[in-house]
């Protein structure tokens, strides 16, 4: 038994020898070598690549920043410094560069960024949301008015231009810079030891601060984390149903409203979920339901439709258009994720048409009816934001401007016209392990507003708030629900 563990230990510790280096660099040829792998499988296989930016300026785009490739570089400045950029300019939100296995291990629990605050961005203003150290002179709620002397507006007018999005809808990059504005600023802007900044607390006058970087204390106690891990004895936890995670609904106490939060249209068993749900709905006759999809980031086309048949009062098809480009992966198959059951997907679900492209006649020709005896017939609010995407966004607009349904909250990420995505496989570049993630389906939406690039508008908009900031309210739930309240208490 101690041969064993002795046996145990000498191999985890071999294994961390040869752990990641973060500060490894990358020879000019071999991030030309990746670069072009990239470009030249978009260029073949992407259905959307000219969709906002047309293909000379695509052409100028990739030259530039292939160009601009160094002697060298790390895997991190070559995504944010070449990949992200070049990606940014396609404009479909579904087209990222992600780190290699390696870095996401390397930062995983790890804080990087040596900006010292959290914060909450939205349109031209920043206020501070949270410190990662103390601090005397900033706290919670400091406006931000210049970092560096840069304004706010032009911080994130830069940033914008280093994170994907659908069109124009910037709105889910806002979400992105304040879940972690430190991680976003040092990759964007390079790193520092300190940050001047002009702040005020609820006054006209602004003042400046010199803030020093944080940085992270390394563990002493990191040498024995090994031998830690193998004499750890196992310990039971209570069981949490991870299903609500991904959706749960409520019922207020006077059956006034009823509160769905559906996160995802992947994962929690969502069919089971939406049939009981709505079958209570009905026999507790509750007059209002309030849909919160917010954060929902998209998965299965048919849990979307599902959800969006129990809400719709007229049919409905999926889209006007879904296709691709290409029956396969071919010839680059070995570089994608899932590989050939991807191209086993491609084959057996689409069929060319006359314009060359390869359909999916499924989502084009199907007309969905509305639910019978359980579809609900109250008043619906649906509560939508920047993370809105995908089949997120799909719900949200198949329901918006139905009778008794008032769309709330932030216009969505996801694009109102359409986007990219349907089949997302991630290709791994060779040299550097770097993970780029390819739409291969365009899908535009069923009856698409005739304005192409913007997300779902709502019809009620709830715009962040400093108040909500501050108290760590959540503002477009409170205020529907008040609503709600207001009415039913008005009918008394």
């Amino acid at each position: 038994m101690k041969w064993t563990r002795l046996l145990t230990v000498v191999l985890l510790f071999s294994c961390t020898a040869a752990r990641y280096q973060p500060n490894q660099k990358f020879s000019n040829a071999s991030l030309i070598e990746d670069f072009d792998l990239m470009t030249e499988i978009i260029e073949t296989k992407h259905p959307s690549v000219y969709w906002y930016t047309d293909e000379d300026s695509m052409k100028y785009y990739k030259e530039f920043y292939r160009n601009a490739i160094p002697d060298s570089m790390t895997e991190q400045k070559f995504i944010w410094q070449i990949l992200n950029p070049y990606l940014d300019k396609i404009h479909c939100g579904h087209t990222s560069a992600s780190m290699s296995k390696g870095l996401s291990r390397h930062l995983d629990g790890r804080r990087p960024g040596g900006f010292p605050f959290y914060v909450k961005v939205w349109g031209d203003s920043m206020v501070v949301s949270g410190l990662k150290r103390k601090d005397s002179i900033i706290d919670v709620g400091t406006v931000i008015h210049a970092i560096n002397h840069v304004p706010i507006n032009k911080i994130v007018e830069k940033s914008f231009d280093y994170l994907p999005e659908d069109g124009y809808a910037n709105n889910n990059n806002f979400i992105r810079l304040s879940s972690n504005f430190p991680y976003y600023y040092e990759n964007i802007f390079g790193p520092a030891d300190s940050f001047e900044i002009t702040y005020s607390k609820g006054y006209t006058k602004h003042r400046q601060y010199v803030a020093k970087a944080f940085k992270v204390v390394p563990d002493s106690t990191k040498k024995d984390s090994v031998l830690k891990k193998v004499a750890k004895p196992q310990t039971t936890k209570p069981k949490i149903d991870k299903r609500l995670r991904y959706r749960s609904i409520y019922f207020d106490s006077t059956n006034t409203y009823a509160f769905m939060e559906v996160n995802s249209f992947s994962k929690g068993n969502l069919a089971p979920f939406f049939r009981r749900s709505f079958r209570k709905l009905r026999q507790e006759k509750t007059p209002n339901l309030i849909i919160d999809v917010r954060y929902n980031r998209g998965g299965k086309i048919r849990l979307s439709t599902l959800l969006t048949k129990f809400i719709r009062t007229e049919k409905f098809r999926v889209s006007d258009t879904v296709y691709a480009v290409d029956k396969s992966l071919k010839p680059y198959t070995k570089h994608f994720s899932g590989k050939h059951l991807n191209n086993l997907q491609m084959f057996l679900m689409s069929s060319k048409r006359k314009d060359g492209k390869y359909h999916l006649g499924h989502f084009e020709r199907k007309l969905y009816k509305p639910k019978g005896k359980n579809r609900y017939k109250g008043n619906v609010y649906v509560i939508i934001g920047g993370p809105t995407f995908s089949a997120g966004t799909l719900f949200a607009h198949a329901v918006k401007g139905q009778p008794r349904v008032t769309i709330a909250g932030e216009e969505t990420g996801g694009g109102a016209y359409g986007n990219s995505g349907v089949m997302l496989p991630r290709i791994k570049l060779p040299n550097t392990g770097v993970r780029v993630t390819i739409p291969l389906f365009r899908l535009v939406q069923y009856n698409p507003p005739q304005e192409k690039g913007r997300g779902v508008v709502p019809d009620w908009e709830i715009p962040p708030s400093y108040e909500a900031i501050i108290l760590r309210k959540d503002k477009k739930k409170e205020v529907v629900i008040e609503r709600i309240m207001s009415t039913y208490n008005s009918l008394k």
